[in-house]
């Protein structure tokens, strides 16, 4: 069956959001122990691209695909999982990028790059770092991964900040200030 991208951000309510972000069937990552290890032969740009031995990986199924078995130990290191065999992956920056943003009902949705949709707070929290020359914006994913916001959602987020008084965003409920630590 052909791979139907969500539509737009924001054309959905908030329950349409919700309901395409649980919808989408991810294997239990964080369950499997697998026993093997080895190298992916892989690497994931600070720009999103996809590499495998140092060819770029085109078809968005496949990386949407893969995407769907990331996981990120303790030590930064970000692995492809099965239940056989983890297989280390290179990440440049992050292993997402987070390319639009809506803000409806009090919450905060982002689409990424592999057409995920998640909705920040207290379990996807927004991350600032760097520092206030060199600020980055990050959003927490799933099992440790995260996603970089590109310029434009990263604009549509500070824009959203400025109208605080402390530079924060809040998502369903949690606040998240936008100023590095």
């Amino acid at each position: 069956m052909p791979y139907e991208p969500p539509p737009d951000l924001a054309t959905l309510s908030l329950e349409d959001i919700a309901a395409l972000a649980q919808a989408r069937d991810l294997p239990p990552v964080d369950q499997w122990r697998p026993t093997q290890v080895a190298d992916s032969l892989m690497q994931i740009t600070a720009d999103g691209r996809w590499f495998h031995d140092g060819g770029e990986i085109t078809r968005p199924a496949m990386i949407r695909a893969f995407s769907s078995l990331l996981w990120r130990d303790g030590d930064g290191q970000h692995w492809l999982v099965t239940p056989q065999e983890k297989q280390a992956i290179a990440v440049d920056d992050a292993a997402f990028i987070a390319t639009d943003l809506v803000q409806q009902d009090g919450a905060l949705a982002f689409r990424l790059n592999t057409d995920d949709i998640i909705v920040a707070g207290p379990d996807h929290p927004i991350i600032a770092r760097g520092d206030a020359d060199t600020p980055a914006l990050y959003l927490a994913v799933r099992h440790g991964t995260e996603a970089r916001l590109n310029r434009s959602t990263y604009a549509q987020l500070v824009e959203l900040a400025l109208a605080s008084d402390d530079l924060s965003v809040i998502s369903t409920g949690a606040r998240f200030s936008l100023v590095p630590a």
